[in-house]
């Protein structure tokens, strides 16, 4: 009898960024990309086939509504954080900078080396950057938030200006960094 893998539930959904791909397994939220499955499918396929090895791609537009929901009402303006569990694949150190990634507030920004001093390790500033740039679900745990140390904005996975747009929305409410 051959063993069954992991269940990969993915949705693409419009927002004001442009097309997203929401993916999830059964433990929670564990990918967005920017783009459509089709742009994505390579990439999404290595990722799957990195972090759970045997696997299955199921269209589930249920399954991902609520945090479909989530997404339209941030890019409404109408929330500033998310709920739902998330489904964290990456190395130990890459999880602990993410974490720290979600304690960000909304409409406030950090620098790398404001991170990598919060997760404990204040010399691993380049590797900071490495981890924010392997985050698996941009916008939700918010990468974007990112700048560099003189106030300066520096690369996003979906381009800077996405970058520019998430930080022009979130804006309204405050405009600090910590």
């Amino acid at each position: 009898m051959q063993q069954a893998g992991t269940i990969l539930r993915y949705t693409e959904v419009a927002s004001p960024i442009g097309p997203l791909v929401l993916a999830a397994t059964s433990q929670g939220l564990c990918n967005i990309a920017f783009g459509t499955m089709e742009h994505n499918q390579e990439r999404l396929q290595e990722w799957a086939d990195r972090w759970f090895g045997r696997h299955e791609w199921q269209e589930d537009t249920a399954h991902l509504a609520l945090i479909a929901e989530q997404l339209e009402q941030y890019f409404r303006g109408d929330r500033t954080s998310f709920d739902g569990e998330l489904d964290l694949q990456g190395t130990d150190f890459q999880k602990r900078v993410w974490t720290a990634l979600l304690a960000i507030p909304y409409g406030e920004t950090a620098s790398y080396k404001h991170i990598a001093e919060a997760i404990g390790s204040p010399k691993a500033v380049r590797a900071v950057g490495g981890a924010n740039n392997k985050n698996p679900i941009p916008v939700i745990i918010p990468c974007h938030r990112i700048i560099g140390a003189s106030g300066e904005l520096v690369g996003y996975g979906g381009g800077l200006d996405i970058k520019i747009r998430l930080l022009d929305l979130e804006r309204p409410l405050t405009a600090t960094t910590i």
